[in-house]
């Protein structure tokens, strides 16, 4: 799954401007599925202290090249299809970023049942000064709702939160100053330290020191400095459980070639009608290596050897700007 969002990644961005987060214990596993190929870093997290570290690790690399970039964050353990489609609206995404800097603009897809260990987006009014009519404000973020919230979430027309998002730097270090300000002097003083000799004591101090934090929870706090762009005509999973590996394959009429037996419960989402403006991708091909790419996921999300996985609060930045020389090659200092 690392493989594939570095492979998505290097579509929309020169592989030198890619920055990969890994827990340390999945380095090996990530030097493997980087199968020798550059990008820009790949950061070693020590511990894990949540995914407000997991971006603006990354972001500070970012900010240090270039503090006016567009950034790009992809979850690694998520399921897209088709992959062209879905870049396609990234790239609108990181062009609505542009157009309205000062906002951040979450990939929402549309929910088809009353998924309770998803996050949810409230949408609000379409946002004015844009060229379509697709891009909305965000009214507020649910995380892990009940049943009674997520159906009424699913009423009225909410979105699941993907957790990808486009946004200017500038503007997320903004939101890290308002939201978690205890936590911005450290991320200060690594960019301080960047390609000098205590560049890796820094990274060191910012996870002893470091309180967890999720960046949903960051995002709750500024629902202005948000907006939501649909994932329409994608079919979007989250992959780090077994059983929506499985369910994903039963939605485009694919049979799993693990045994249904591995999985640790029955997986019956509870289900409603999708609303009119829902999209279906049920019955379309996604090719032959699909059960390739699921096996590949049961096994990390069964092993829990996901390198850069949104569940492990992983996350990946890809930099989007002026062309910039290579980032340095940091693997061998952490």
């Amino acid at each position: 799954m690392f493989q594939h969002a570095l492979d998505r990644a290097v579509q929309i961005t020169p592989s030198e401007r890619l920055i990969a987060v890994v827990a340390r214990e999945h380095h090996q596993e990530a030097f493997r599925q980087l199968d020798r190929r550059t990008i820009g870093a790949l950061l070693l997290q020590s511990m894990h202290q949540g995914t407000a570290a997991s971006v603006f690790l990354p972001l500070t690399y970012v900010r240090e090249r270039d503090p006016e970039a567009t950034v790009v964050v992809f979850p690694s353990d998520h399921f897209v299809y088709p992959e062209e489609r879905f870049l396609a609206l990234v790239q609108r995404a990181v062009s609505i970023a542009d157009l309205l800097p000062d906002q951040l603009v979450l990939l929402g897809a549309a929910p088809d049942r009353l998924e309770l260990d998803y996050g949810w987006i409230q949408p609000g009014h379409r946002l004015p000064d844009t060229p379509d009519d697709d891009v909305r404000a965000v009214r507020s973020l649910v995380e892990k709702p009940t049943a009674a919230e997520a159906d009424s979430l699913l009423q009225a027309g909410g979105f699941w939160n993907t957790r990808a998002f486009a946004a200017k730097v500038r503007t997320l270090w903004e939101i890290g100053w308002k939201c978690i300000p205890h936590l911005m002097p450290l991320f200060e003083r690594l960019g301080q330290a960047i390609g000098c000799p205590n560049e890796a004591l820094e990274l060191e101090t910012i996870y002893r020191k470091v309180s967890a934090a999720d960046f949903s929870d960051v995002l709750r706090q500024v629902p202005d400095r948000l907006a939501i762009l649909e994932l329409t005509g994608v079919l979007w999973s989250e992959w780090n459980r077994p059983e929506r590996i499985a369910e994903t394959l039963r939605r485009i009429d694919r049979q799993p070639t693990f045994p249904l037996t591995c999985l640790d419960r029955p997986f019956i989402p509870l289900t409603r009608p999708a609303t009119e403006n829902r999209h279906s991708l049920r019955g379309q091909s996604i090719g032959e290596n699909l059960n390739d790419i699921a096996e590949q996921a049961l096994h990390q999300a069964r092993t829990k050897h996901i390198p850069l996985s949104a569940a492990a609060a992983q996350g990946a930045a890809a930099g989007i700007g002026q062309p910039r020389p290579a980032w340095p090659d940091l693997e061998a200092s952490l």
